[in-house]
């Protein structure tokens, strides 16, 4: 007699996530893993495969990691760009792209003394802010902010000046910064730069309307954000912030921020902050990788009503059940705002 004919098989079916491929033994453990990886078309995708990727060091993984996919990497290595990480038609259409691709580093700002050109401009833009600190404190680690820099979407400097510290300066830090005492020895009040700031961020828009997605006040585009405003003792509405030190895709894998360095090389082709620190410097690149990531095409039209309507928890663990994986994906949501919906 057969004993093994005769016992019941088991199913070796599996389940499989359609965004990143990763595969489940049971249903609902693939519900749960739909329900905390808040998939969606605005996840970095690989270009051959198209497998999402929560972040875009999880992409360059994938395509140019230790453990990267040889069909993947194959053909990111023939055509693909280091930065944008797009891949294109053949290589001479690479070297075309990145001609425009990797950018030069910005021309240093020198002046002395506070500009204020007041630019107007038609509809909501963005404006990026950078600060630089000195130290307070008995031991100087206390961040002060010195000087503030902003510039607009074309990298014309519409503000900028030095500080004047609330609290006195003990440590210049001047191989960072490049301050001393005489730079803000007459500089301008830290009230009379946050009115100013504000009045540039406004926009004319009243305080009553900076919580409304269409009103005219700008985008406040930063590298660590929330440390430049406290330091300014100056608040902004959240949804309004553009921070590169926190926006997922930008993220290391396990969600700590890449330096500002880091990203502007990584994604933009050079190098900054390679002696003392230039606000004008940083401000455009911040710009730039803010602009760079705007001007993504994730096609949403395509996905029908993901990302606007329904959710996991709109939905009875039965009817999730009977979904099938791409259903599933459907109407799974991002848990960040993606920049290309700006």
């Amino acid at each position: 007699m057969d004993t093994e004919a005769e016992l019941p098989k088991r199913s070796t079916a599996r389940h499989k996530c359609v965004a990143c491929y990763k595969q489940f033994k049971r249903k609902d453990h693939l519900i749960e893993h739909m329900k905390i990886s808040y998939h969606s078309v605005h996840q970095p995708k690989c270009a051959v495969c198209q497998k999402l990727s929560k972040s875009f060091e999880s992409l360059r993984e994938h395509l140019t990691g230790p453990l990267s996919k040889a069909h993947c990497s194959g053909i990111f290595s023939d055509r693909g760009c280091n930065l944008c990480m797009n891949i294109f038609d053949s290589p001479s259409s690479l070297i075309k792209h990145k001609e425009a691709c990797s950018l030069s580093a910005p021309v240093p700002f020198k002046i002395s003394g506070a500009i204020d050109e007041k630019r107007t401009c038609r509809g909501p833009k963005a404006v990026a802010m950078d600060c630089e600190m000195v130290g307070g404190g008995s031991n100087g680690t206390l961040d002060l902010c010195a000087r503030v820099c902003l510039v607009d979407e074309d990298e014309n400097v519409i503000f900028h000046t030095y500080v004047q510290p609330q609290l006195p300066v003990t440590n210049y830090r001047y191989e960072v910064t490049g301050l001393t005492e005489e730079d803000i020895k007459n500089a301008m009040p830290l009230k009379e730069v946050k009115d100013k700031i504000l009045e540039i961020l406004n926009n004319g828009e009243s305080t009553g309307r900076l919580m409304l997605d269409d009103g005219k006040a700008r985008l406040l585009v930063g590298h660590g954000l929330e440390h430049d405003l406290d330091s300014l003792r100056m608040n902004y509405p959240d949804h309004m912030l553009r921070d590169t030190a926190k926006y997922r895709p930008l993220m290391k894998t396990n969600l700590v921020s890449h330096s500002l360095k880091y990203l502007t090389r990584t994604y933009l082709g050079y190098d900054i902050q390679s002696g003392v620190h230039d606000p004008y410097e940083d401000c455009v690149s911040v710009m730039r990788l803010y602009k760079r990531f705007r001007r993504q095409d994730h096609q949403v039209e395509e996905i029908g009503n993901q990302n606007t309507t329904g959710s996991f928890d709109s939905y009875k663990y039965k009817e999730l059940e009977k979904m099938s994986p791409n259903e599933l994906y459907q109407i799974s949501k991002s848990d960040y705002r993606c920049w290309c919906l700006d």
